[in-house]
């Protein structure tokens, strides 16, 4: 049970963090502004991290590569911290792979909680402040879906159906990790 809940404390405080690293590199990547809450609570939670990591990882492009190392750090403190917990005797290019796993499948499930806000703000707020941000969010991933489906009735089923690639992705995402 000591395990368990080491393993729920560390989820949820590295999954905070490491899940504000990668809206963080999505929002830069998307060039999207910070002066609103979502933001404000990004840069608040990442700075710590990120600011001296960029001292040290340039960025390449518009890709910002300090925030993905820093969600990915906070990955390996996860699993570093449970593998040393538990005495496993996986190699550390096991811990190593698990934590890159891992932080993909952080990365799908964020998305499908994306996707899902997404989809439920287009039917109840649509104008909103913060389905103008999701949309600018999502949009990248929803296009070339659109492209491909046809709308039946006018009714947009690219969310659905990309949330539907996302659970295959996560399920393959898990059966990697199981592995290791």
């Amino acid at each position: 049970m000591f395990l368990q809940i080491v393993n729920l404390i560390l989820d949820v405080a590295t999954g905070l963090v490491g899940g504000a690293c990668l809206l963080r590199l999505v929002m830069q990547w998307q060039r999207l502004p910070f002066q609103n809450p979502i933001g404000r609570f990004v840069f608040a939670v990442t700075d710590w991290l990120i600011m001296p990591l960029r001292r040290f990882v340039p960025s390449m492009g518009r890709l910002d590569t300090s925030s993905f190392i820093a969600a990915w750090l906070m990955k390996l403190i996860h699993v570093g911290v449970m593998w040393l917990l538990v005495g496993a005797q996986t190699p550390v290019l096991g811990v190593l792979l698990t934590s890159f796993f891992g932080l993909l499948h952080w990365f799908v499930s964020g998305l499908s909680a994306l996707i899902l806000l997404y989809a439920v703000l287009s039917w109840v707020q649509p104008n909103s402040g913060s389905m103008m941000l999701l949309s600018r969010l999502v949009e990248p991933f929803l296009a070339p879906i659109r492209r491909a489906l046809p709308q039946p009735g006018g009714i947009d089923l690219s969310p659905l159906v990309f949330l539907v690639i996302l659970q295959i992705a996560g399920m393959v995402l898990a059966g990697l990790l199981l592995g290791y």
